[in-house]
This record gives structure tokens, C-alpha cells and sequence, in this order.
């Protein structure tokens, strides 16, 4: 019966129960769902539904009031197949056998076995502690050369906002020069950054488009990350509301010579490193049922941090932003990394939802910043 899914439904009196779900499923077919019975049950073999045609059906035969148990086995009997959240639809059909097929990728072992080889051979998969005088640290140095000092394989999760001045401590009127050296510094980082993490450690980074010079960084980041052997998890958007973007233009005003398009997200990208799923034990996952649900729905709408004038930081993204990240996507006692670490908002969350955290910026205010917040828990 692998093309049913079974529902065991209890009964005292199936031999009266029979005749009123047969009536009750008359408009639908055996391929569709049918009945067995026993002496305390009936067991329902589910393929596929026309709820609302069903509902219908009971409507008319639970008109009479005669018999109150059988309106209320026939009441039970719908809820039961209500009560199956996971299905597809075909039609006006419920579909409970085999819905995803059609969306499953053919040969999806293999193809990912490739996607990662890149990674595996070139970094290997045993894990290491990270340092001890490193662990639960805020680190003012240069990311690259503070990372070098960490054993491959440490890192559980990776969350980051790349500032966009990384790299660029000069001045130069080629846009292209410029942002090519810009990205061949950051990638640096991020190679450093994959070599740390650990196999099904994820690699998270909050990044928009470089507007002013129509450069999609995004794009970029996320062509890094798969050239270098990365499996691709998801991309998150961030509504953030914030209609009023101050745009000193509009492009070609009222023509479609030039328009300037307004964004009013980021992009929040996902990847991982050698295996799509992640070690770990329910115990240590703290993500809540209602949390994971909404969550999951990769559209995010959160107000952008309004306290940056008060960490003179022009680029933070929230609180809220973190916690996400990290309840979703690590568990308890974690090693989370944030190599632009800013005034310190992903080690901050990090400490509060009780993981490891290690953060590293380059501005020794910002360390001091970070670290003073750091306190206050």
C-alpha cells in the first residue's frame, strides 16, 4: 500500500459505521481513498481528496440528528484527514501520496557529491577545537592574518556583513579597478573563512547591490562561494520597509531611458560546507515551533537597526537579524564567527542564545565598542 497513506481511526460499532462511509465517499473513487474495517477501527487508505466535495457530502448526510454518534464519528472521521498538513494539490485534489516527486532532483547524491568535491579534497572533513585564547573574544587585528591562526575545520556557523570600504583604503576613479580589488580582498577573507568552518558549517552573509555603480554584488559573492565548491542553502530576503531611501536621483524621471531602481530589502545569502545538514542534537536546538515556521519563509521583514549613531557604525544590521540567523541555522554551544565584526552585534547574540562566539574586527574602536556591549548581559 506504498501509493496510501493509512489513518487508524477508532469505532465501536464499525458494522454501523460502514454504510455511512460508504455513502460519505460515494462521489470519490478507490484510487482515490477507500476503507477497511476491524472489530474497534477503520482503517482509512488515503491517496487523494476533493475536501471540499467531502465536507459537502457530510453536511447532507449529518443533517439527520438521529443518531448523534454517528454525526460525531463522521465529524471525527473529517478532522482525521484534515489533520494531515503535508499534501500537494492536483486539481480540486488533495494529494497525499507523491506530491513531491515531481520536484525531486534526479541523481541528488551524486550531483551534490560533486557540487562539494571541491571543497572536501582540498580541506578535509575532521573537526578541531578553535584556540582557547581565542574562544568568546572579541580580536582587534586583520581578519586574514588572525584567521590563519585557526586549525581547519573549527567553525560552526559564519554570519557577516561585509563593510563596503574593505580594502579600499585609497582613492582611485576606476570604479572597475576599484571594486575588482575590493572583492579579490574580501574573497580572501572568505577563503580563510571556508577552510574554518566545519563540514556542514554554513557561511551566512548580509550583503546588498552596489547601487551607485550597478554592481550586483549578491551575484558576485554567491558566484564566490559556488566556484569554490560551496553548497548553496537558500537566499533570504530582508524587507526592511524603508521607503524614504534617500536617493539624490531618480535616473530618467518619468522615461524608461534610465530609471533608478530603489530596493528597499538586502540579501541575505546561505551556504554551506561539504553537506547540506548539519550535526547536531534536538536538545541543543532552541528554535521554537511557531519560530522555525515563520522563519523558514525566506522573506524577513524587520525594521533596519535605528542605534547607529550611538555605535557611530553606518552599516549594522539588527539584533533580530542575528538571533534569526543563528537559532536557525546552529545550535546551542556552537562556534559562531563574525570576521567583520563591527560594534559587535552577531557575537553580542551569539553570547545571549549560548553559543561560542569569536569576532574580529580591524577598528580598534569598534572592538571597544563591542566588547562594552558585551558587559551589559
Amino acid at each position: 500500500m506504498e501509493n496510501y497513506k493509512i489513518l487508524n481511526i477508532k469505532t465501536l460499532r464499525p458494522e454501523v459505521i460502514k454504510p455511512v462511509l460508504e455513502s460519505l465517499l460515494s462521489e470519490h473513487s478507490e484510487k482515490d481513498l477507500f476503507c477497511k474495517y476491524t472489530d474497534n477501527e477503520v482503517i482509512l487508505y488515503l491517496h487523494s481528496v476533493d475536501y471540499r466535495k467531502l465536507t459537502n457530502n457530510a453536511e447532507k448526510i449529518t443533517k439527520d440528528k438521529s443518531d448523534l454518534k454517528k454525526v460525531e464519528f463522521i465529524n471525527h472521521f473529517l478532522e482525521k484527514i484534515d489533520s494531515v498538513r503535508s499534501f500537494g494539490i492536483k486539481g480540486k485534489k488533495r494529494l497525499y501520496v507523491g506530491y513531491a516527486d515531481e520536484r525531486k532532483v534526479k541523481n541528488r547524491k551524486e550531483k551534490t557529491t560533486r557540487r562539494k568535491k571541491n571543497v572536501s579534497e582540498k580541506i578535509g572533513i575532521p573537526e578541531n577545537n578553535i584556540p582557547t585564547k581565542y574562544q568568546n573574544e572579541i580580536i582587534c587585528g586583520n581578519s586574514l592574518s588572525v584567521m590563519k591562526d585557526f586549525p581547519d575545520n573549527c567553525i560552526d556557523l559564519i554570519l557577516t556583513s561585509p563593510p563596503y570600504n574593505f580594502g579600499l583604503e585609497y582613492s582611485s576613479n576606476d570604479d572597475a579597478n576599484k571594486w575588482d580589488n575590493y572583492f579579490n580582498n574580501l574573497f580572501k577573507i572568505f577563503d580563510e573563512g571556508i577552510r574554518v568552518l566545519k563540514h556542514g558549517g554554513r557561511f551566512i552573509v548580509n550583503i546588498q547591490p552596489l547601487f551607485s555603480d550597478y554592481v550586483p554584488s549578491h551575484h558576485k559573492i554567491s558566484n564566490y562561494f559556488l566556484n569554490r565548491g560551496m553548497l548553496w542553502k537558500g537566499e533570504i530576503l530582508w524587507e526592511k520597509n524603508n521607503y524614504n531611501c534617500k536617493y539624490t536621483a531618480w535616473g530618467s524621471w518619468k522615461s524608461p531611458s534610465s530609471p533608478y531602481l530603489k530596493y528597499t530589502w538586502e540579501f541575505i545569502e546561505v551556504f554551506a560546507k561539504g553537506s547540506l545538514k548539519k550535526k547536531g542534537t534536538m536538545e541543543n536546538a532552541d528554535i521554537t515551533d511557531e519560530e522555525f515556521k515563520k522563519w523558514v519563509v525566506a522573506k524577513w521583514v524587520m525594521s533596519p537597526e535605528r542605534r547607529m549613531k550611538e555605535f557611530d557604525h553606518p552599516a549594522m544590521f539588527p539584533e533580530e537579524l542575528a538571533n534569526r540567523v543563528i537559532k536557525l541555522f546552529s545550535f546551542k554551544h556552537d562556534v559562531i564567527l563574525d570576521p567583520f565584526n563591527g560594534a559587535g552585534t552577531t557575537t553580542l547574540v551569539a553570547k545571549k542564545l549560548e553559543r561560542k562566539y569569536v569576532g574580529i574586527d580591524i577598528s580598534k574602536n569598534y572592538c571597544h565598542k563591542a566588547q562594552n556591549r558585551m558587559k551589559g548581559i
